[in-house]
C-alpha cells in the first residue's frame, strides 16, 4: 500500500470563498490518490499555526501565507501553493482570482443596465480590493465614463467603528450624481452600501444600483434588497491548487508566474435589476433584445418592435449602452454561451441552439473573435467538472 501524501490545507472555513476553494480541492481528490490532510476550522485572518514553519510534511496549500512561512517551507523543500490575495506575491507558486477581470465584469454589468454614473466602494488596505478597483476604473475609462471612489481601511488602527464608517458611506452616497451604479469590492462591502442606502431612504435599484463580489447566497439574500454579485471561480482555484501541489510533490518544477482565473459571470438579484435608461423607447428595445436574442432574433425583428427609425435607434443605443443594437444581440448571446460552457457539459450543437445560433461553427468563430479563446478552451478554464473528466481520461499511446 503506497504512502499517502501528508498535506496541510490552511484555508478559511468561515467564509464562502474559502469553502468553495475547499470544494475544488475535494473535486480534484475524488479522481486522484487521496491525501492525509490537516485541516481545521479557521477565520480568514487567523495566521498559520507556528508549528508549520518547521513542519516536514509533503505539501501545503495556504490562503494566509506569510513571507516567513514561505521562506521556511522553501528552505525545508516542502512544496507550497499560495492562494493569498491580500498581499503581493511571494517567491512561491500562486493561484488566485483575476481581480482586475472581476472589476471589469462588475463595470460591464452596470453599464449593460445603462448606468453611466459609476462609483466604487472598497478597502484601501487590501490588495484584492485595489485590483478590483483598478479593473473597474479601467473599464469605465475605456467606455468614456468617470468613476468616483470611496476607500477606507478594513483592519488596523485606522479602521473606523461600524457606525462611524456607515456615517461616512452615507455622506458619500448622498453626494453621488444619480442614478448611480456602485461596485462594492465584496458582498460584505455591498451589505455596507445597501445598509447605508436604507438609512438615507435611497431607492435601490432605481436611484442607486449595487453589485458585490463572491456570490455568497446567504449574505446576498440577507441584504435588502438582495445583492447582485460577481461570481469568482473559487472552486476552480482550489482544483488547480490541488493539481499543482500534486505535480510539485512529484518533483515538477514550480511555475514562475501566478495563475489568474477569470470570474464565471454575475448573479443578478434585485439590487441591479433595473435599466437606467431615460428613453422609454430605447428601454423597450433593450428589454426585447435581452428576452429574444437567444431565440435567434434578427435586426429586422428589432426594427419592427421599435418605434424609432433605424438611424435614431443606433444613435440612442450608442448614447445609453455604448454599442449598437446588433452588438447588444451578440453580447446577450455571448453571455449565454459563457454560462452554458461554464455550468454544463452540453455539446456545442446544443449550446448554439440555446444561445440563438443556427450553426455551432459560426458560434465558435464569433466566440473566438470576441473572447480570444475557443469554446473548448473557455470550458476547460471555467468548468471544474469538464476539467476533472479530461484529467481522468488515460493518455493515448
Amino acid at each position: 500500500m503506497s504512502k499517502r501524501a501528508h498535506v496541510a490545507l490552511i484555508v478559511e472555513t468561515s467564509i464562502h470563498y474559502g469553502r468553495q476553494v475547499l470544494r475544488g480541492v475535494t473535486s480534484y481528490l475524488q479522481s486522484h490518490d487521496p491525501w492525509s490532510i490537516f485541516l481545521e476550522q479557521r477565520e480568514l485572518w487567523t495566521l498559520p499555526p507556528t508549528w508549520l514553519h518547521s513542519w516536514r510534511g509533503d505539501g501545503v496549500i495556504c490562503r494566509k501565507t506569510t513571507e516567513k512561512l514561505a521562506r521556511a517551507l522553501t528552505k525545508a523543500g516542502v512544496p507550497l501553493v499560495d492562494l493569498s490575495d491580500a498581499s503581493k506575491p511571494f517567491a512561491v507558486p500562486r493561484i488566485e482570482s483575476n481581480h482586475r477581470a472581476i472589476g471589469a465584469a462588475a463595470a460591464d454589468h452596470l453599464m449593460e443596465r445603462g448606468f453611466t454614473r459609476l462609483a466604487f466602494c472598497g478597502f484601501s488596505d487590501q490588495v484584492w480590493s485595489i485590483g478590483r478597483r483598478e479593473g473597474f476604473m479601467a473599464r469605465c475609462t475605456e467606455r468614456g465614463h468617470a468613476c468616483l471612489v470611496w476607500d477606507s481601511p478594513w483592519t488596523g488602527p485606522l479602521a473606523r467603528t461600524w457606525e462611524r464608517e456607515q456615517d461616512q458611506i452615507m455622506r458619500w452616497i448622498k453626494a453621488l450624481p444619480r442614478p448611480a451604479g456602485i461596485f462594492a469590492c465584496s458582498d460584505m462591502r455591498g451589505q455596507h452600501v445597501l445598509d447605508a442606502c436604507q438609512r438615507i431612504d435611497m431607492a435601490v435599484p432605481e436611484e442607486v444600483a449595487v453589485i458585490g463580489v463572491d456570490d455568497d447566497a446567504v449574505l446576498c439574500n440577507l441584504c435588502h434588497p438582495p445583492l447582485s454579485s460577481v461570481v469568482p471561480n473559487a472552486e476552480r482555484v482550489g482544483y488547480e491548487a490541488a493539481a499543482l501541489l500534486d505535480r510539485l510533490m512529484s518533483g515538477e518544477k514550480p511555475p514562475t508566474t501566478p495563475m489568474l482565473l477569470e470570474p464565471l459571470g454575475v448573479t443578478t438579484r434585485q439590487s441591479t435589476d433595473v435599466l437606467a435608461i431615460d428613453d422609454p423607447a430605447v428601454a423597450a428595445v433593450v428589454r426585447f433584445i435581452r428576452e429574444r436574442a437567444c431565440h435567434g432574433c434578427s435586426m429586422k425583428e428589432v426594427e419592427r418592435h421599435s418605434t424609432l427609425s433605424r438611424s435614431l435607434l443606433e444613435r440612442q443605443f450608442r448614447k445609453y449602452l455604448g454599442r449598437s443594437p446588433q452588438a447588444e444581440i451578440r453580447a446577450v448571446q455571448l453571455k449565454r454561451v459563457k454560462q452554458l460552457l461554464g455550468e454544463s457539459e452540453l455539446p456545442l450543437e446544443k449550446i448554439a441552439a440555446l444561445a440563438g445560433y443556427s450553426h455551432p461553427e459560426y458560434m465558435s468563430v464569433v466566440f473566438k473573435r470576441e473572447t480570444g479563446h475557443t469554446p473548448g478552451e473557455y470550458r476547460t478554464q471555467t468548468n471544474p467538472v469538464v476539467a476533472a473528466n479530461r484529467l481522468r481520461k488515460p493518455a493515448v499511446s
